[in-house]
């Protein structure tokens, strides 16, 4: 299953080379593993200059190389195509250079931005196991990664710890108003940019939402007693009514506050 994965990644990248505008293509890391995950999909990130050929085009350059994509979706929104060959689940994702090199430039400028989204772009960058590259552009790219300055992680740690807060407010209000949907979306946003705060204060990039929590354990900056804390906020089983529950979120707040 390894060897077909391998080859379709080999000949959808031989496709996506030979535009003129593609600059890098890389396989996501979730690419690697087992096709039976339930997470298991073969994700290229495809960065260009200028446009890529208009979707139609796009299936069908994919079919001559791989047979007919099943269930070919395009978003234009998101520039992103997704469908099925030999049963493989393939998503093609196109990124703008000019857009990763405005976020690097302007690092502190746009944490506005990167609040919100998180850095899971630049994770993706960082760790992808890169198929084609046109040029030394990815490299110089990773280079920054590696040496961004001090201040880029200090302005993200504070943007984060006031996600994180505001989520605690709501989760606090939810939880007196038992308001289960709200209850919900606040804890969600809680434990996002509580994990997001530790990981920036780590130096690190943020994984996939899949494998924060697991990447989330091996941090070498974690506050005393976290990892138990945080496996009774994210247990699931009805053993704890809301208002103990955000308890032990204002706990979690509280000493990842206290960490430095």
């Amino acid at each position: 299953m390894r060897l077909k994965v391998e080859r379709l990644a080999e000949q959808l990248t031989l496709v996506l080379s030979s535009w003129d505008s593609v600059e890098c293509v890389s396989l996501n890391e979730h690419s690697e593993e087992d096709i039976l995950d339930p997470y298991f999909a073969l994700v290229l990130d495809v960065y260009h200059r200028g446009e890529v050929p208009p979707s139609i085009q796009r299936r069908t350059a994919f079919a001559a190389a791989v047979g007919d994509p099943g269930a070919f979706e395009s978003s234009i929104a998101q520039m992103k195509d997704r469908f099925f060959v030999e049963e493989v689940p393939v998503r093609v994702e196109y990124k703008e250079v000019a857009a990763v090199e405005e976020l690097l430039d302007r690092g502190l400028g746009l944490l506005w931005v990167l609040k919100n989204s998180g850095t899971y772009m630049f994770y993706r960058l960082q760790h992808s196991r890169i198929l084609f590259r046109r040029s030394a552009w990815v490299d110089e790219v990773r280079t920054k990664l590696h040496d961004l300055p001090e201040g880029f992680w200090e302005g993200l740690r504070e943007a984060f710890l006031a996600k994180m807060e505001h989520s605690l407010s709501d989760l606090g209000a939810a939880a007196l108003r038992d308001d289960s949907f709200f209850y919900t979306v606040s804890a969600a946003g809680f434990v996002r940019y509580a994990a997001a705060v530790l990981f920036v204060m780590n130096h690190c990039f943020e994984p996939s939402h899949r494998a924060v929590d697991r990447q989330l354990r091996m941090l070498k900056l974690l506050p005393e007693d976290f990892l138990g804390r945080w496996e009774t906020l994210l247990r699931s089983d009805g053993s704890m009514s809301r208002s103990q529950q955000y308890k032990v979120a204002e706990l979690i707040a509280r000493s990842i506050l206290a960490l430095r």
